[in-house]
């Protein structure tokens, strides 16, 4: 294969595809007719039956033989078959001169002849041509480059090959001769003419090549250099003879001859016999002619056969054969011509069959067919009668056995054997069997077998199916531009008309699509596959080509509509003198015979068809009997035209003249020359029987025609004339009761009456703004709403309806308010800066419109703009609000905008606004996060530059706030400073915190955070001095006088002391009822006098208070009161061992409880953990401490508290000295009185010495039930309260609560031990004998001045400070402890420091401090008495110890064990 052309083939359009479901595919015809209005634009359409329509091949293949047609591709094509055809003469005229032609190349390619010659006879000949020099734009025409020098090679082309050629056509060449000589030369001529048919026909036979092609495959052969060189052998002195004569620029090969030495040839020109060996005799007539004498003149004799001018003349002029397909000499079988196929497309492919693709195989045919030195032959099967071999769909009665599952196809309407012939085709009315029309063809293709350019007879549609194998390609042309397509064949190929003026025929041409296409024919394609139709329309144009080995079969059908086509076609056939295949008349007459049984449409079809028949008919019958012409009977043997071949059922002329010979009524005169009086006008039927068959068949349409005539006047009324749709759907209801057949008229009503109700239907929609049927897609607008465009021309539409609508005046009104909101939209669109508003108003007007606004989106747009404009200005317009996040905010918003001039500028400034006020307020808050502080000049002149800024900048502003809030702090320092009193350390500290906080440098602030340095360091060393190690109490708690005095105990006991002490309450001040209060009454003092009259009026209620509570805890401890239910100490138990008593608040305390064991023998008063509040430094400590806050010169709550403890001190020492006139405590202040001095009834001071502990026991009598008494004793000596002054005791209390040590307190309370002593003595009555015996008869001295009797057993105990062995040691040189039951009346406890005895109740009688006490009762209640440190009493049940125990060894309780043991490690 050569390389595929620049202007390769394009391939048309695709035809219509149709795909029917079973419904549809169930009636062909009614398929055929719903599918026309659409497959008729394209001349042909392909129908895919439904999946499974799979009938079976029934076709006899064994038996099928036929003789295909051979198709030489090049041939087909009609400009390439001119080509050839002129190459052909051209060869022709060289051979007879006994030259071989040799086709030049010019720039690799095969030179054009046929273009050449026609493109310089175009521009006027070669003499024009040359004058002109046009040869350069000839080249170009013929698709040359310029500039290579091409027209000088065309016109030495020109001149040695066509030049001579169009001599001989113009008959330039012919030889001036003698006249008699003319004469017998033309005798002579005539008398040889035998002889040169002779040699044409010996010629024939000796060559092995038949027919014109093979003639021109030999005359075309090529041979190096057989043209150029005739020129060596001329000389230039002929060349210039000849000069004003055209000659012959061939190779002329002469050969050797003798001639006689008798001269009996002489030279028809000069009439001389002599230069006999330059004499020529022609191989044709035998004349003679000089060399010399011809034109031009020849310089050699020719060696092969030469013509003389005459003969070559004659030889070429002979008319052409007519072109046509030859049958193959082969006979195939189709197995062997499958074979054929498929190895012929494989080799010319180079691949399987199967692979190559539809579209190479289509660009290689159109290829093929325009190479004129490119010779491809196929064969093709077609035109084989399926009556001879059988058809290839089932038949009834057939060869082919069908199954039962295939017996469906029999009668299948699609089965090509019944589609004919069934009742809506017209064909079924022609009584022959036409082969190839109501018989099926079948065909058998091989690959590039073609069929051409052909409509089918007499215009009738044409169905075909391919039963299997490789595809075919169809083109076709609708059936309105077959007389276009007519005419550019014409125009483009007119030698081959003019020989064969019904050359399309003849279907042996073809033409590229795309030449046609080019020239305005609209042309369609479609590939049909296995299993698939293609219906052709009347009068459509197609052709095609198999893409391989294939069988198809085809028929052609009719329908009613295409009966006007029918009478058209043979109208045409007329003036073709074509044949007819059958006879359009008598079919409408067999049709008029069966009137009563035709279908309504068919009728009326047919009534229309007589009309025209008759009145054509009754014209020519006219003209005959204006001629005096006999009339006769047509007999059924005498049926054709001789002049238009036209069938002649109706009527017919004949003469006796020539028997056998008719003519139409239309070529009368072309019958003979005999007067028309020897006429016979044969005759079927008289007039009188054509008009009562036309009115029967009137007679059956005349219903259909009345409903078809009022639906023709509706559907083209038009104006005001118009129907309304009610008239249009009557219409439609009209023809389904009548049963009207399903037409073309009924299609159209139906098509239009739909169209018409949609439109109303739509324009509704549209009026009222409705948009349920409608999709929405994702963006909101509708997928089917019309635009304004589709919505005008929807209007348009309307008003070109048929039929009247009422939506459409109204639908005008909404589009004019479309186009009304389109001018408002642009005039909006194009301002500067839009109003807000206005948009929203035309968007909301824009909802009553369902239609696709492109204002729309520029609107929303423009909104967004405008929006967003008008939050710009309202933002710039309150600069208080425009922070930096909204300017962002807005810029953010601004950029996400579509493009506009003024939101480009309104971004500009904003973006300027933004970058000048993020850079002050980044200065700003670098100059307020400096270290160290700017200075507040510095601040204010940076805030004064930002204040221009119109913006709300957030560290501007804290700027500004901060450079107000520095002048205020230093203002207040100023008039701090200049008040001269001494500043509060709260207002201080507050000042200089928020001096702190002021990010500015301030000069003062650096003296006041020194001073607030130097008064912590004074509160740090007065909390050292006073405060103990981990105390839990704050400094001024320490140094003011006790606004809260509560016992340790339950808040039942503070409760009860709070209701036997009421008076208390009332002397509270409320606002110093806390510590809280205290500070801040403290700190609200103007002065130091208004801070000692609060600290004094705390002192008031500080000294009522404890005097109130010394009262309430020294009667809680009579022995009125029930020991069981009181609660002491801080573990709230009730009293019981060794009790230590309080001399401030006088409470009584366990000692385990609150005594360190690591303490001696104390000789000063003994306070309890909540008396006992600070360490007590000495007074001149205390005295120094207040002297350096004076000199810090702040005030402060501990300060304003230490002042008054000094002058309070200083007073109690003053008060002191004058109430008790004790100079000497000064001198004795580290040697308080011995303890031995109040141990009652001992006169011996050594013994005291020796046992400075006294143990005393406590019992009372007033219980003398059987119930026993609680055992407690005192471990130290208390001032007894009996016989106090209340001076002395307020006194000794005040001493007490100075948190300051004086010598004063400790001699006050030693005086007072000792005068309590010394009147413990004077009452004691007996003498000091036995100290045991002494013990068990006297009163002893309690702590409230009362004397007891007591029922004393003595327990010894020796207190040493060291281990517990020792102290066990000690313990067994004392009496045994005895046993206590309840039976004795009461109970004795000792101990050598103090006791407090009191009675409890059975109930408090019968626990013991066992963990889990066992309440024993009766005869079980045994006790014994723990020999450790905790003397506690115990019931020996709860403990496990027997009475002999008990008596023999000392017991320690659980507690005291685990004492011991941490004791010791």
């Amino acid at each position: 294969m050569s390389q595929s052309r620049p202007d390769e083939f394009k391939p048309p359009p695709e035809c219509p595809v149709f795909e029917p479901s079973w419904e549809e595919f169930r009636d062909p015809y009614a398929f055929i007719n719903k599918i026309r209005p659409i497959a008729e634009k394209t001349g042909i359409c392909k129908v895919r039956p439904p999946p499974g329509w799979q009938p079976p091949f029934a076709c006899d293949v064994d038996r099928l033989h036929f003789v295909p047609r051979i198709q030489r591709l090049n041939e087909l094509e009609a400009q390439t078959r001119v080509k050839l055809n002129f190459l052909d003469q051209i060869a022709k005229f060289w051979d007879l001169q006994g030259c071989v032609l040799k086709i030049p190349h010019v720039e690799r390619k095969i030179l054009d002849l046929y273009k050449l010659n026609k493109l310089v006879a175009d521009e006027g000949g070669f003499d024009i041509v040359c004058q002109d020099r046009r040869w350069t734009k000839i080249a170009m025409h013929m698709g040359f480059a310029p500039g290579k020098a091409v027209g000088s090679h065309l016109r030495g082309h020109y001149e040695k090959i066509l030049y001579p050629y169009n001599l001989f056509q113009s008959g330039a060449n012919l030889l001036p001769v003698q006249p008699v000589e003319s004469t017998k030369s033309t005798e002579s001529m005539d008398t040889k003419e035998p002889k040169l048919q002779d040699q044409a026909q010996r010629q024939t036979a000796q060559t092995p090549d038949t027919g014109p092609t093979a003639r021109r495959a030999k005359r075309i052969k090529c041979e190096v250099g057989a043209v150029e060189e005739s020129y060596k052998h001329l000389t230039q002195t002929v060349l210039k003879q000849a000069a004003h004569k055209p000659f012959f620029t061939s190779l002329l090969i002469y050969p050797h001859h003798n001639f006689s030495s008798v001269d009996l040839v002489v030279c028809l020109v000069c009439g001389s016999g002599g230069d006999e060996e330059r004499l020529l005799l022609c191989d044709g007539c035998d004349d003679s002619y000089h060399t010399f004498c011809l034109i031009p003149p020849l310089p050699d004799i020719p060696k092969g056969d030469w013509r003389c001018p005459k003969c070559l003349a004659q030889e070429c002029n002979k008319p052409h054969e007519a072109f046509g397909f030859e049958q193959a000499y082969r006979d195939y079988s189709l197995r062997a011509f499958g074979q054929m196929a498929d190895a012929f497309k494989s080799d010319y492919f180079n691949m399987p069959v199967h692979m190559v693709p539809t579209e190479l195989v289509e660009k290689e045919f159109w290829r093929l067919v325009g190479a004129i030195e490119e010779d491809v032959t196929v064969e093709y099967g077609a035109d084989i009668a399926s009556k001879e071999f059988g058809s290839g769909f089932p038949i009834p009665k057939g060869k082919f056995k069908v199954s039962p599952a295939d017996e469906k196809y029999l009668k299948c309407g699609w089965n090509l054997n019944n589609l004919a012939m069934m009742n809506p085709s017209v064909l079924t009315h022609v009584t022959a069997d036409i082969c190839g029309m109501t018989l099926p063809w079948l065909y058998v293709g091989m690959c590039f077998s073609s069929f051409c350019w052909h409509i089918e007879d007499h215009w009738s549609y044409s169905i075909n199916y391919l039963h299997w194998g490789e595809p075919k390609t169809w083109y076709g042309a609708p059936g309105f531009a077959a007389e276009q397509l007519e005419e550019v064949m014409r125009k483009l190929a007119p030698e081959l008309f003019e020989s064969q003026p019904d050359l399309l025929h003849q279907l042996v041409t073809i033409m590229n699509p795309n030449t046609l296409m080019a020239h305005g024919v609209p042309i369609y394609r479609t590939n049909q596959c296995a299993g698939e139709f293609v219906i052709t329309f009347p009068r459509a144009y197609h052709s095609g080509f198999n893409q391989g080995f294939n069988f198809a079969e085809a028929v052609n059908f009719c329908t009613v509509d295409w009966m006007p086509l029918g009478r058209q076609c043979v109208d045409h056939y007329r003036t073709l003198h074509r044949y007819n295949v059958f006879s359009h008349d008598e079919m409408v007459c067999n049709m008029a015979t069966k009137a009563d049984t035709l279908d309504v449409v068919l009728a009326s079809a047919v009534h229309k068809d007589m009309v025209a028949m008759i009145q054509e008919e009754q014209t020519q019958r006219e003209k005959v009997k204006k001629m005096e012409a006999k009339y006769d009977h047509l007999q059924d043997d005498e049926r054709q035209c001789a002049k238009c071949r036209t069938t002649c059922y109706l009527s017919a002329v004949t003469c006796p003249c020539s028997p056998g010979v008719l003519v139409c009524l239309h070529h009368i005169h072309d019958l003979c020359s005999c007067p028309a009086t020897n006429y016979t006008l044969n005759y079927r039927y008289t007039l009188d029987e054509l008009f009562p068959m036309m009115i029967a068949v009137k007679q059956r349409a005349e219903l259909y025609d009345e409903w078809a005539s009022l639906v023709t006047e509706t559907l083209e009324a038009k104006l005001e004339k118009k129907k309304g749709l009610p008239v249009f759907r009557s219409l439609l209801a009209q023809s389904e009761s009548k049963l009207f057949p399903d037409n073309d008229l009924l299609r159209r009503l139906r098509l239009v009456t739909q169209d018409a109700e949609k439109c109303s239907s739509v324009a509704q929609q549209l009026l009222n703004g409705k948009r349920q049927t409608r999709y929405r897609c994702g963006s909101g607008k509708s997928c089917s709403q019309l635009t304004v465009e589709e919505l005008s021309s929807f209007v348009r539409q309307l008003y070109n309806l048929s039929c009247s609508l009422p939506q459409a005046p109204m639908l005008k009104e909404l589009l004019n308010r479309i186009e009304d909101f389109q001018q408002h939209s642009e005039k909006v669109l194009t301002d500067e800066v839009p109003s807000v508003a206005e948009i929203q108003s035309l968007l909301d007007v824009s909802f009553d419109f369902d239609v696709e606004l492109p204002e729309l989106p520029r609107l929303r747009v423009r909104l967004e703009q405008a929006r967003w404009l008008e939050g710009v200005q309202q933002a710039s317009a309150q600069p208080a609000t425009l922070t930096l996040e909204t300017m962002r905010r807005l810029i953010d918003q601004g950029v996400g905008l579509a493009p506009h001039p003024s939101v480009e500028k309104a971004m500009a400034r904003l973006q300027e606004l933004l970058t000048v006020s993020e850079h002050w307020e980044d200065k700003a808050s670098n100059l307020l996060k400096a270290r160290p502080p700017h200075s507040i000049e510095t601040l204010s002149a940076a805030a004064e530059k930002a204040s221009g800024i119109p913006a709300y900048l957030s560290n501007c502003l804290l700027l500004k706030d901060t450079i107000r809030k520095a002048r205020e702090w230093l203002q207040e320092a100023e008039e701090l400073q200049a008040s001269g009193c001494t500043p509060m350390i709260d207002s201080l500290s507050d000042m200089v915190l928020r001096g702190q906080a002021i990010q500015v440098h301030l000069e003062p602030l650096d003296r006041l955070e020194s001073l607030m340095v130097e008064v912590q360091e004074w509160k740090e060393s007065v909390a050292t001095t006073f405060l103990p190690r981990d105390s839990t109490l704050t400094l001024l708690e320490v140094l003011c006088p006790r606004c809260e005095v509560e016992n340790v105990g339950s808040p039942k006991r503070k409760a009860k002391k709070g209701k036997e002490s009421p008076k208390s309450n009332k002397k509270k001040t409320p606002r110093l009822n806390t510590l809280s209060d205290v500070e801040k009454a403290l700190s609200e003092t103007r002065d130091s006098t208004s801070a000692m009259a609060t600290l004094e009026e705390l002192r008031s209620r500080e000294m009522e208070a404890f005097s109130n509570l010394r009262a309430a805890n020294e009667s809680k401890l009579l022995p009125t009161a029930d020991c069981m239910d009181l609660k002491v100490c801080v573990c709230q138990k009730a009293p019981m061992g060794a009790m230590l008593q309080c001399e401030l608040c006088r409470d009584a305390f366990h000692s385990v409880c609150v005594r360190d064991p690591s303490d001696s023998c104390e000789t000063q008063p003994w306070l309890c953990p909540q008396c006992q509040r600070s360490e007590k430094p000495p007074l001149n400590k205390v005295v120094s401490l207040l002297s350096s806050l004076r000199r810090i010169g702040v005030r402060l709550p501990e300060g304003d508290a230490l002042h008054y403890l000094v002058e309070r001190t200083v007073n109690w020492q003053h008060r002191a000295q004058e109430s008790c006139n004790l100079p000497e405590l000064e001198e004795r202040p580290g040697t308080p009185p011995t303890l031995t001095r109040w141990a009652s009834g001992s006169h011996d001071t050594h013994n005291n010495t020796q046992n400075p502990v006294q143990m005393l026991s406590f019992g009372f009598d007033w219980n003398r039930t059987s119930h026993a008494q609680t055992v407690f004793y005192t471990e130290q000596r208390c001032i007894p309260l009996q016989g106090l002054s209340q001076d002395l005791e307020e006194l000794i209390v005040e001493g007490l609560l100075l948190q300051v040590c004086l010598p004063e307190v400790q001699s006050l309370f030693h005086v007072l031990l000792d005068r309590a002593s010394s009147q413990h003595t004077n009452r004691c009555m007996s003498p000091p004998q036995d100290e045991s015996t002494d013990c068990d008869k006297h009163m002893q001295f309690n702590s409230q001045g009362n004397n007891l009797p007591m029922n004393q057993k003595a327990k010894r105990h020796l207190e040493r400070e060291g281990l517990d062995a020792e102290r066990r040691v000690d313990k067994k040189h004392s009496h045994k402890r005895q046993k206590m039951n309840k039976k004795r009346p009461a109970s004795t406890s000792s101990s050598p420091r103090s006791d407090f005895s009191q009675s409890d109740s059975d109930e408090e009688m019968a626990v013991c401090p066992a963990e889990r006490c066992q309440l024993p009762e009766g005869d079980e209640v045994d006790w014994v008495q723990c020999d450790g440190s905790c003397n506690q009493w115990f019931h020996q049940v709860c403990v496990g110890v027997t009475a002999e125990m008990a008596e023999k060894e000392d017991y320690i309780c659980v507690r005291c064990t685990l004492n011991d043991g941490q004791m010791r490690k």
